[in-house]
């Protein structure tokens, strides 16, 4: 429990939760802007193999 303490209350603790925190929004927006961009992609390879052209 004073680990926990520590961790919320003294400035290196705050930093370390601050660091934690931006990495994994940093993941999380990452992960979403992949999956969309291969979406994306994806959807215009089908649009040019229809219509008999290429990328």
């Amino acid at each position: 429990m004073h680990a926990v303490q520590d961790f919320f209350s003294t400035d290196y603790g705050l930093m370390s939760a601050a660091g934690i925190a931006f990495m994994l929004g940093m993941g999380v927006f990452f992960l979403r802007y992949f999956l969309r961009h291969i979406r994306e992609d994806g959807e215009a390879a089908e649009r040019a193999a229809r219509l008999g052209g290429s990328a």
